[in-house]
């Protein structure tokens, strides 16, 4: 059920991502190249500084419902990311909204990995992971197709 909640939540970004930097060069003001490579890096380096004393959190306390409430909270916020990109014009509009993101993902992928791996079928964990990684693939590779064409053929707008 979680690889189908990730596949369902990758091909949904898949149907942005592969086109966001020619609506960002397009729509935002100097928007280029270099606006949409900081943009990425604001968003993989502070989700990597974030998540870890997150993950740590995680792990010190015992249960599940922090990990699901933390899920929880970064797929809400996360899945308002994607209707911010309707009012950016400026590149710090966009680095903004890279901020959120990756403190929503922050949130997402150590709470996640903890509950999925803590479920995972005994002596099939390498299957496991290899499922959730196809799975992740599989979707955000479907999302990018769809998003491709909607995009090409009735603008960026429509895929948000």
């Amino acid at each position: 059920m979680m690889v189908m909640a990730d596949i369902i939540f990758y091909a949904g970004w898949g149907l942005v991502t592969p086109i966001i930097a020619i609506y960002i060069i397009g729509n935002v003001k100097g928007g280029n190249v270099g606006v949409v490579g900081i943009a990425e890096g604001i968003y993989l380096i502070l989700k990597s500084i974030i998540q870890i004393p997150l993950a740590y959190y995680l792990d010190k306390r015992q249960g599940e419902k922090d990990d699901y409430y933390f899920l929880i909270a970064g797929m809400a916020i996360v899945s308002l990311v994607p209707l911010g990109f309707i009012f950016i014009f400026l590149p710090w509009h966009l680095y903004f909204l890279q901020v959120v993101y990756s403190f929503g993902m922050a949130l997402i992928i150590p709470s996640w990995a903890g509950i999925f791996t803590r479920h995972i079928e005994k002596r099939r964990e390498a299957f496991c992971w290899g499922m959730e990684s196809s799975g992740f693939s599989i979707g955000a590779g479907l999302g990018g197709v769809v998003g491709g064409i909607v995009a090409n053929n009735f603008g960026f707008i429509p895929l948000l």
